[in-house]
């Protein structure tokens, strides 16, 4: 877990279907509401399929890049944030080309908000990427699909009743997987009040 951090580079090798069934086991491995199990995952081959999500990862570039009045001019700079945003660039340039790409897809459940309807599929992306780390894989969580969703439903024949979670993109890393930088628990966990902090023993 400490070292299952997004990864959104990926060096140019085949995933092999039996190392992606593994991953999707150990999603269908996870609680969901009721053990209703809400859930369908969908992993995207077709070409036409991927040439949707790349259009619709730089059209979200651009739209944060605009947003956020992001700047791209020093691409020698080597502090933290500026290496974050050239590897957030890239991946949004590759997109679609991603060696896999997976939806995660929810039925909401009769009177669960839309949170509550969360947390029947989000375990589940958790147990993937950590089945993925576990094999070497890097993965990244992207909402790429907001861009394109009625292109992906119609394409992929999701049903108007279910949800899109979200769209991982999974592949060997290029480069090596890192420690994930977190908050102290002293600033995220209390105890019985809000402002009583947890002190580590």
């Amino acid at each position: 877990m400490r070292t299952a951090s997004s990864v959104r580079r990926y060096r140019d090798e085949p995933v092999s279907d039996e190392i992606i069934d593994t991953c999707l086991r150990a999603a269908s491995w996870a609680p969901s509401g009721g053990n209703q199990q809400p859930w369908k995952f969908v992993v995207l081959r077709a070409q036409s399929l991927r040439e949707v999500v790349t259009a619709a990862a730089r059209k979200t570039w651009d739209v944060m890049t605009e947003f956020y009045s992001i700047s791209m001019d020093d691409h020698d700079a080597d502090d933290p944030k500026s290496r974050v945003l050239r590897t957030m660039a890239e991946h949004m340039r590759v997109g679609g080309a991603a060696p896999v790409l997976v939806l995660f897809c929810v039925q909401p459940q009769r009177g669960t908000t839309e949170l509550q309807q969360g947390g029947s599929i989000f375990p589940a992306v958790q147990n993937f990427l950590l089945a993925a780390r576990a094999q070497g894989l890097g993965a990244a969580i992207t909402l790429w699909h907001g861009s394109c969703e009625d292109e992906l439903r119609s394409m992929v024949g999701i049903p108007d009743d279910w949800k899109i979670a979200t769209l991982l993109t999974v592949g060997w890393p290029r480069g090596r997987h890192h420690t994930v930088r977190r908050k102290p628990l002293s600033e995220v966990a209390t105890i019985d009040r809000w402002d009583s902090s947890w002190q580590t023993r």
